[in-house]
């Protein structure tokens, strides 16, 4: 039972909102005809009266987020980092916000390697600085995740702006509510330190202005396409490519049918550049700072230094170079098994099967899935032959990738929101037998959305595990770096694994200023670890096992471990 448990576990939220979605339906088809009129017809009446008002509507829309979040913070709480990407975002918003672009290589650094940060030719985190700078913008307001908070905020109100610019505006309004209902609550973009929304957000003002320029050829609407083209090359660079080539060439396209205004679009044209070389000077001299190389991306210094398997799947694994620490060399190895598991028939099947269950399963699940019904309907649409080419094309881009997570999908995010309003707006044109039965499905996905949150914060409320427990993120470590700032003097922490360690739950993380920090982390070296206590000889030093479920820190002492303990309270 345990284990099927274990199994049905990641799909149970999923499971729960299949029965709710078919409640819903069945519901609302029983009301259609029990009556001619509904509180739904009502409802929907107010709701376009409010989305014919286009920029209150955007502002409704980023407001629901921050009110939302906000008040469920005493049920929710504020997420923990958990994951080595969230440690690795927050070291690069550590260090923007102290003003600097980057820290110098720490003498100590063997003790401090840790996943996704590079350590020489500087100290900093391996992605691009897009992230790092949304969650230094929380940090200087009071916590990295005011940032998060503020970002998602925004990205859904884009959404509602980029919807204005293809559908009407109750359809647009409904896209940016849905967004909030998915993304901008409960999702893991909203709680934790991924900062995806900052990726999708770029992906909604590139397709928002695309829309607009097409249409009226505007010198904002091309400053914003080129703020969101600096937003994607600086948050996920290789999606963003993907994502903007197919529009660059309908813009192409666009631009040589207009020959004859061509000396009207002239300024649009130089402001855009204007804002994209600027962009990009900045990003070449972000990265001259760290790597030493306008032109060499901290990623690629990282996946050098550590990785042998590859990006993508064509490409060749390297030779694996010399580690200083086992759970390292474990992880990388265990990098590799996965790569040479997609080099196979098998293996590359399973891959491609399990990216699109993950996708599906954040992105849709079965609310979203009912407007898909409508889909070849949507295929026939004239106006959606653009968008559904760019997501064909972006969908191919990812399958050719080793890994791809949710958030990897972000710059597309809104052009699926589109695609979904659009098959909702053929969905509801359904008759059967004289009846408009797909308006009943059209209306049951918003319902079902806000059904699902409402059974989600119930289920937190009464301590019912239908979902991992919340807040989230790697509670016994803020637990042991609280009780220990609390002490007098700075501390240094030693962490040990056990043989079985999960290299996915990692302690070793540090601030962007080492030296300066009150608690330092550093891996079990051995016999090493008294060149670490020396160059740290006024702190006083602790030894935690990661793997230990009680979590506690002891007063290290060479072998002799005493019982002065700094515990975290599970």
């Amino acid at each position: 039972m345990p284990v099927f448990y274990r199994e049905l576990a990641s799909w149970l939220i999923t499971i729960i909102e299949l029965v709710v979605a078919l409640a819903v339906m069945a519901l609302i088809f029983a009301r259609q005809r029990a009556a001619k009129s509904s509180g739904l017809a009502t409802a929907g009446l107010w709701f376009r009266n409010v989305a014919r008002r286009k920029t209150s509507s955007v502002l409704l829309v980023g407001m629901s987020v921050i009110a939302l979040r906000v008040a469920f913070i005493p049920l929710l709480g504020v997420p923990a980092p958990r994951w080595n990407d969230e440690f690795s975002y927050l070291l690069a918003a550590d260090t923007f916000a102290n003003g600097r672009i980057t820290n110098p290589i720490h003498p100590m650094w063997k003790h401090f390697e840790s996943f996704h940060i590079i350590q020489y030719p500087t100290y900093m985190s391996m992605y691009p600085p897009g992230q790092g700078l949304v969650l230094a913008a929380g940090q200087l307001l009071g916590h990295p995740w005011i940032g998060q908070l503020l970002i998602t905020a925004l990205m859904c109100s884009a959404f509602c702006w980029m919807l204005q610019a293809w559908l009407p505006p109750e359809w647009a309004l409904l896209g940016g509510m849905l967004a909030v209902m998915r993304l901008g609550v409960l999702s893991y973009w909203m709680n934790g330190y991924w900062s995806a929304s900052v990726v999708a957000l770029g992906g909604a003002l590139v397709l928002g202005a695309f829309g607009r320029i097409i249409k009226h050829a505007r010198m904002r609407d091309a400053i914003i396409l080129a703020i969101g083209l600096l937003l994607l090359a600086n948050t996920r660079p290789y999606e963003g490519l993907i994502f903007s080539l197919p529009l660059a060439v309908a813009l192409w396209d666009w631009w040589d049918g207009s020959r004859r205004k061509r000396f009207l679009l002239w300024p649009m044209v130089a402001a855009f550049l204007a804002i994209l070389i600027s962009g990009g000077l900045a990003t070449g001299y972000y990265y001259y700072k760290v790597t030493g190389n306008p032109l060499r991306m901290t990623y690629q210094v990282n996946r050098d230094t550590y990785a042998t398997a590859p990006y993508f799947v064509w490409q060749s694994p390297r030779a694996e170079p010399p580690y200083n620490h086992t759970v390292m060399r474990d992880f990388y190895r265990w990098e590799l098994r996965h790569f040479q598991d997609t080099r196979t028939i098998r293996g590359a099947l399973r891959n491609f099967l399990s990216k699109l269950i993950g996708l599906w399963k954040f992105y849709l699940g079965p609310a979203l899935t009912i407007p898909l019904l409508a889909f070849s309907a949507v295929i026939r649409d004239r106006k959606m032959r653009l968008p559904l080419g760019i997501l064909a094309i972006f969908m191919a881009g990812l399958a050719v990738e080793t890994w791809t997570l949710p958030h990897y999908f972000a710059p597309a995010t809104c052009l699926l929101y589109l695609i979904i309003l659009q098959c909702l707006r053929h969905l509801r044109l359904w008759r059967r037998n004289g009846r408009i039965t797909g308006l009943a499905l059209a209306r049951a996905v918003p319902i079902v959305c806000c059904t699902m949150i409402i059974i989600r914060l119930v289920a937190i409320g009464v301590h019912t595990q239908i979902e991992p427990a919340w807040p989230r993120g790697n509670l016994d470590r803020l637990q042991v770096t609280r009780e220990l700032s609390q002490l007098d003097g700075q501390q240094l922490v030693i962490v040990r694994y056990s043989p079985t360690h999960d290299v996915d739950h990692e302690w070793v993380y540090n601030d962007a200023d080492i030296d300066g920090a009150k608690v330092v982390w550093a891996r079990d070296m051995g016999a090493q670890n008294e060149e670490l206590l020396r160059y740290f000889g006024n702190r006083e030093a602790w030894i935690l096992n990661g793997d230990d479920p009680a979590a506690k820190a002891i007063t290290y002492v060479p072998n002799v471990p005493k019982t002065r303990q700094a515990h975290a309270h599970r």
